[in-house]
């Protein structure tokens, strides 16, 4: 008589089992990767809008006066708040403006610096 050879019940077992290990590190691979990628949306929006807040100064040829300024903007379907900072430099003619981006949550996602000077006469 001719005995069927194949696997038994607990080798398949075995090999499921090592399966589902790989699929679900797998799947926290990807989860973890889709929120790594949100994250990098989300600054770069931000840089954005701190970009936006340093051109609409030099667009405008206006020299503000030092001080701290708040507002807030969308971009992308995303609402974030910015303050600025405005600072006088050793150079009169030049002012210094910090721009910091946070969520809505208040964590700082972005921050950027420029400087915008006096129109000459």
């Amino acid at each position: 008589m001719r005995r069927n050879r194949g696997f038994t019940l607990l080798e398949t077992l075995v090999a499921l089992a090592i399966l589902a290990i790989a699929l679900v590190a797998a799947l926290r691979s990807v989860g973890s990767t889709a929120l790594a990628a949100a994250g990098l949306r989300e600054r770069a929006l931000a840089d954005w809008v701190a970009q936006d807040r340093l051109a609409e100064y030099r667009a405008s040829g206006a020299f503000p006066a030092p001080g701290r300024n708040e507002g807030r903007a969308r971009q992308g379907h995303s609402a974030f708040v910015w303050r600025e900072t405005i600072s006088g430099t050793p150079n009169a003619l030049f002012r210094r403006i910090d721009v910091r981006v946070f969520d809505g949550s208040g964590e700082q996602l972005s921050s950027a610096t420029g400087f915008v000077s006096r129109p000459l006469r």
